[in-house]
C-alpha cells in the first residue's frame, strides 16, 4: 500500500472511531469475562520485553513499556481483571500457553495457519517481515531483491527466518540471482547488533521494530523497498480456551471504538498497522 494511501486508511479509522459511541456500561464490560476469571480477579499474561516498539524495558527505569503493555493494560481496565505479567523468552510464549501457566500471550506473534494447530489468535495490528540496513551499508539498495547475494541477520526463533530463505528461493535464486544469506541470531537485539557491527549487511525484523529504531536513531537505519511478507500480529490463547479468547477480542473492539486502540499506537507511531476491525485467527502464510 502506498503511503498516500495508508494516510488515507488512518484518516477512515479516525472518522469510524469518532462516530462511534465512546464506551459501554460498566456491567457490559464485566459480564464479558468469563465468570472463572472473574472470581479469580487476575489475568496471567505471558510477554517477550525485547521487542519494541510492541514490548521493551524502559532503559531509564526498567519499566515495560510498548504497544502491548499498553494495550494489556487497557483490556485489564476495560474487563475490570488485573494483569499479572509473566516475563519470558520468545521460544517458551508457546508452551507456557499450551501448558496453562498463562492465560494468554501478550507478546506480539504472527497469526500462522501452523500455530493454529495448538493455539488460537485475536488479531490487532497488521505487520510484515522489513529488511533494513544502515545508512553506511546501503550502497545503492533501494528494493528488497538488490539485497540477493548479500547477508542479512533475522531471530532464527520467529517467522522472520524461514519466510526470508523461502522469499530468496523465490525472489533471487528462482530469477538467476545469488540466494540472499539468511543468518538466524538469538532475537531482534542480536540481529541490529550483527548489522551494527559489520557481521551482516542488513537485518531483518518487524516493520513496526524498523520504525522504532529510526525513531531512536535518526539517519542511522534505513528501509530497504516495502515489507518482503504482509501478515496479521496477535495476542495468542489456548486453542481451547474460545471463552476468554472473544472477551478479549470484544475488549479490544470496544477499544478501537472509543479511540484508544488508535491513540496507543499513534503513540507509538505505527498508527499506519492499525486495523479497523479486531479479528480471530484471520492470518495467512
Amino acid at each position: 500500500m502506498s503511503r498516500p494511501l495508508r494516510r488515507l486508511a488512518v484518516a477512515a479509522l479516525a472518522c469510524l472511531v469518532a462516530a462511534v459511541p465512546a464506551a459501554r456500561s460498566a456491567a457490559a464490560q464485566e459480564a464479558s469475562l468469563p465468570e472463572r476469571f472473574r472470581q479469580q480477579g487476575y489475568l496471567r499474561v505471558g510477554i517477550e520485553a525485547t521487542y519494541p516498539p510492541m514490548a521493551y524495558k524502559d532503559p531509564a527505569t526498567n519499566e515495560r513499556r510498548g504497544v502491548n503493555v499498553d494495550l494489556v493494560t487497557a483490556i485489564g481496565k476495560d474487563l475490570g481483571v488485573e494483569i499479572r505479567w509473566e516475563e519470558m523468552a520468545f521460544a517458551q510464549l508457546i508452551p507456557a500457553i499450551t501448558t496453562g501457566r498463562v492465560d494468554f500471550s501478550g507478546s506480539s506473534m504472527t497469526d500462522l495457519p501452523a500455530r493454529r494447530e495448538r493455539l488460537s489468535f485475536v488479531d490487532y495490528v497488521s505487520t510484515g517481515a522489513q529488511i533494513f540496513t544502515t545508512a553506511a551499508q546501503r550502497k545503492g539498495a533501494e528494493k528488497a531483491t538488490d539485497f540477493c547475494g548479500r547477508s542479512v541477520a533475522t531471530p532464527r526463533t520467529t517467522n522472520y527466518f524461514p519466510s526470508a530463505q523461502a522469499w530468496s528461493e523465490r525472489n533471487c535464486v528462482a530469477a538467476g540471482r545469488p540466494a540472499m544469506q539468511v543468518i538466524g541470531t538469538e532475537g531482534a537485539a542480536a540481529s541490529r547488533t550483527d548489522l551494527q557491527q559489520g557481521r551482516a549487511e542488513g537485518a531483518i525484523l518487524g516493520a513496526e521494530y524498523v520504525v522504532y529504531l529510526r525513531q531512536l536513531n535518526p539517519g542511522a537505519f534505513v528501509e530497504v523497498g516495502e515489507p518482503i511478507t504482509r501478515n496479521l500480529s496477535g495476542m495468542a490463547f489456548p486453542k481451547d480456551t474460545t471463552d476468554l479468547r472473544d472477551a478479549v477480542a470484544a475488549s479490544l473492539q470496544r477499544l478501537v471504538a472509543n479511540g484508544t486502540y488508535l491513540e496507543i499506537l499513534r503513540k507509538h507511531g505505527l498508527e499506519r498497522q492499525a486495523l479497523q476491525r479486531i479479528s480471530i485467527d484471520a492470518g495467512e502464510n
